[in-house]
């Protein structure tokens, strides 16, 4: 040991620099730690989304956004539920009995919906993730069949699905369209990414 006498200031010193440099790492540190939290955006990114359905007029569409996916609201015309039975014998999966998007027990029907004037569906084909486009006038059209009851076509690769978002028999897109879990808070509002199960 070293009987040389301490520099009291320069302890004094050593003692504030070590201090204030523990200070400065602190006020660094706090945003870095905090950037890991989810931000406001992210959160409400995948928080439900609420929407009023009462401007939407009979064979039209709204979309939302849902997770940053767009969400399908389309309104069918009676004449467009009609056609639903009419193509079942054209589809890949009818009643949406595949796995890859487990459908919610209150669409298991023909039309995959809770009512059935209403049709909620992620807009994201099945295949490679474009977004169909929507060919809802019944009839012959280019790519499209003669006896074409009405619904959408992925331009990219040819996928169709009817207007319950189920897809046609031979086809790229494997599977029908994702069903998101949804519920009615009122006859003009509905709640897309909850229902009462979740």
């Amino acid at each position: 040991m070293s009987d040389t006498p301490v520099d009291n200031s320069k302890r004094t010193w050593l003692i504030a620099s070590v201090g204030a440099g523990a200070v400065g790492a602190g006020f660094v540190a706090t945003p870095f730690i905090s950037s890991f939290q989810p931000s406001e955006r992210a959160k409400a990114a995948g928080a439900a989304v609420e929407v009023d359905i009462s401007d939407i007029k009979p064979g039209e569409k709204k979309t939302v956004e849902w997770r940053g996916k767009p969400v399908w609201i389309i309104r069918r015309t009676p004449e467009q539920i009609a056609g639903l039975k009419k193509v079942e014998g054209q589809l890949a999966d009818p009643e949406s009995n595949r796995k890859a998007y487990p459908i919610p027990e209150y669409a298991k029907n023909d039309h995959r919906s809770i009512k059935p004037e209403f049709m909620v569906a992620v807009g994201i084909c099945t295949h490679l993730g474009c977004s169909p486009g929507d060919k809802f006038a019944a009839g012959p059209q280019a790519s499209l069949p003669d006896d074409w009851q009405g619904g959408f076509l992925c331009a990219c690769h040819g996928s169709t699905f009817d207007l319950a978002g189920r897809v046609f028999k031979n086809k790229p897109a494997p599977d029908n369209l994702e069903v998101p879990p949804h519920m009615y808070l009122s006859d003009t509002k509905l709640l897309v990414g909850e229902d009462k199960k979740a």
